[in-house]
């Protein structure tokens, strides 16, 4: 008979091993036992996850960069702002996942297998889990599977992509200023959709350009690569070599992920809903949300309690309502964000740390009667 573990995590991306981590450094769960899952071994650099923080976070002794200023702008409004008390980190998945694993592969109750999980289903008490290899059992599951088909099968919550191609260049000449990024730069081409260039200068010789969209529609891959190259051109920048490229497709919806949760699964990462929605950032997000999984594990609870819906989610179900009916309007609505209130309010508002009071100056700068209507659709979706 196979051994039963206490938990189980599918998938070994960003949610799974920020929770596998948070679980070794709790000696609470010392006398448990976890086997992680997945297809394949994460050792590459295949992303990078950036946010931002305050100094002396938990993962700083990994970081690889670390900026004081950002740049926002639009056709109209171009600035660049000192981001204190906050910096802005990039963490590169490689060393994330060399961090983990070896915090993990120290402790004797964590175990990792390769295989292709098949399907799962509760039985009485426990999850079984069917591999291509093997069948596995546990206590609990914790499943960071994505399924894209229930958002496509719906029309109730608005669903946007995030999406994105980079290139990582290098240039012979130091000629970035790699003290600030380019947060949002707005100024390109928006044909009809919401497009903005997101650049990392990792040195003063090199940087990451990265062609960003939120629209419904992935774009041809020769746009992307046009769409940089146009922008290089612009700047001036026309011998570089291409060291490395990145690629994503990030959800962006209020979709109830937690609906297709119960008594001993529990969905994760994009697939708990875990994106924030409203930007598509991933990485502090989810790191807010493993601290409070592991610390709700250790209550003994039914896992379909854990989902608790706050204001937030309803503040981004109204931007993305606005987006959504109106994609082209993006540039001038986040720059409007930016021009009208300080990086430092916005920062907590969409870390989802501010008070109510601090949340309604930075809403009511926006345009009134666009997301007063946008209110109205989303209200409607919670009856």
């Amino acid at each position: 008979m196979s051994k039963k573990y206490d938990y189980i995590i599918l998938g070994s991306g960003l949610s799974g091993l920020l929770t596998a981590f948070q679980m070794a450094n709790d000696p609470w769960f010392n006398d448990k036992s976890i086997l992680i899952i997945d297809k394949e071994i994460k050792n590459q650099n295949d992303r990078t996850w950036c946010f931002w923080e305050e100094p002396n976070g938990e993962f700083d002794s990994i970081l690889s960069k670390t900026w004081e200023k950002a740049f926002i702008g639009n056709q109209d409004f171009q600035q660049s702002f000192d981001m204190h008390p906050y910096l802005y980190k990039m963490i590169r998945s490689s060393d994330f996942y060399k961090l983990v694993f070896d915090t993990i592969s120290s402790k004797s109750n964590f175990a990792f297998i390769n295989d292709e999980i098949i399907h799962w289903k509760t039985i009485e008490n426990s999850v079984e889990i069917q591999g291509k290899n093997q069948t596995y059992t546990s206590n609990f599951l914790l499943n960071s599977f994505f399924d894209v088909n229930p958002i496509l099968n719906q029309k109730k919550y608005p669903y946007l992509k995030q999406h994105f191609i980079g290139w990582f260049i290098k240039t012979k000449e130091a000629i970035f200023d790699d003290s600030e990024v380019k947060f949002m730069d707005f100024t390109i081409e928006q044909d009809g959709n919401t497009r903005f260039m997101y650049v990392l200068p990792n040195s003063k010789s090199e940087a990451l350009f990265e062609y960003t969209l939120f629209s419904e529609d992935l774009l041809e891959k020769s746009l992307y690569k046009k769409a940089i190259q146009n922008y290089l051109q612009n700047l001036g920048i026309t011998d570089y070599e291409i060291v490395e490229k990145e690629a994503g497709n990030i959800p962006m919806t209020c979709f109830p992920f937690h609906k297709q949760n119960s008594e001993r699964i529990l969905f994760i990462g994009t697939a708990g809903g875990w994106t924030k929605a409203s930007t598509g950032f991933t990485f502090f997000n989810s790191k807010k949300q493993s601290e409070k999984l592991v610390g709700f594990l250790k209550t003994n609870q039914n896992l379909s309690k854990f989902h608790q819906k706050n204001r937030y989610w309803f503040y981004d179900l109204i931007l993305l309502e606005v987006l959504h009916q109106n994609n082209e309007l993006g540039a001038q609505l986040f720059g409007t964000l930016f021009q009208k209130n300080s990086i430092q309010n916005i920062f907590k508002f969409l870390n989802e740390e501010g008070t109510i009071y601090s949340d309604l100056k930075v809403m009511l700068t926006l345009p009134k009667w666009l997301f007063i209507k946008a209110t109205f659709r989303a209200l409607w979706k919670l009856v």
